[in-house]
């Protein structure tokens, strides 16, 4: 995709850290933008910033683990600017750390809602309208590190499901010598509030008091996450790599490629037929 000027960008988790870090500079790049996020506060906040920097914005009450969700956020961008250019499937949350077993059902039901099912609910509502209409198009999925080695818990698990459905997706399209492209960004420590992810959560999943993971261990697994995302990259350089990669039509988006040798050391292993090295938290 190389004409983005007046394009319309659709960016789910789009009121702050990556998904805000994208949207501007989408913006930046003269699109229109909208933003969908599930924090309303948040939301009107920051459309109303987008507005005062004069970009055309809109934004969108979403909660990506409801596909009316979704479907309603299609319907609204296409009343409001009539197509669809670049999706980005970005919403996430992180927590319950610790040993899968450990986690609740309703642990698994929340992750995996928001990171896989908002993935997969994203890609069936946009792509079909992209597609029909036959315009240079780009498709981005949020992943992780954590979708590229080996352990990580639940969240690693719907990491890893993103970049399969991003590999499946990429081979499709090609195929069929489709207009629309795909990226699956795969990011490292970024500084964003997802370790706080929590605040959203639905209180039909809240954790079931006395179940699952000793609440002091999760603290402790959460203070170390918030230091490294606080030293992390700023959302607007992962927003700058998203923007290339979509320009030069490219897949995989590594922040981080000083991380490149625990993938090296992954697929080594499994060539070899070698048991992995255990790590925490991608150490």
């Amino acid at each position: 995709m190389k004409d983005f000027k007046d394009k319309v960008a659709v960016v789910t988790g789009g009121a702050s850290g990556i998904g805000r870090g994208m949207a501007e500079r989408f913006g930046e790049e003269g699109m229109k933008v909208v933003l969908a996020d599930v924090e309303e506060q948040a939301l009107k906040q920051a459309e109303a910033e987008f507005r005062e920097k004069g970009v055309d914005v809109l934004g969108v009450l979403t909660d990506v683990s409801k596909p009316e969700d979704i479907e309603k956020l299609a319907q609204e961008t296409l009343d409001a600017f009539g197509k669809v250019h670049v999706v980005c499937n970005n919403a996430g949350v992180a927590g319950a750390w610790g040993p899968t077993w450990e986690n609740t059902l309703d642990d698994w039901n929340w992750i995996v809602g928001v990171n896989l099912w908002g993935v997969i609910y994203g890609v069936r509502t946009f792509l079909p309208i992209m597609l029909k209409q036959e315009e240079e198009g780009h498709i981005v999925n949020t992943a992780s590190l954590a979708g590229l080695m080996p352990g990580q818990g639940i969240y690693g698990v719907t990491k890893q499901a993103v970049v399969a459905i991003s590999e499946s997706l990429y081979n499709e399209l090609h195929l069929m010598n489709a207009k629309v492209g795909v990226s699956v960004l795969c990011p490292g420590w970024v500084n964003t509030n997802i370790a706080d992810a929590s605040r959203n959560r639905p209180a039909e999943l809240a954790k079931t008091v006395g179940a699952g993971i000793d609440d002091q261990r999760q603290q402790v697994v959460n203070e170390i996450v918030r230091n490294f995302l606080k030293n992390g990259l700023a959302p607007s350089e992962v927003g700058r790599q998203v923007f290339e990669a979509i320009r030069d039509d490219q897949l995989y988006i590594i922040t981080h490629p000083e991380m490149d040798f625990i993938f090296q050391e992954r697929f080594d292993n499994i060539i070899n037929r070698r048991n992995p090295k255990p790590r925490l938290l991608g150490a």
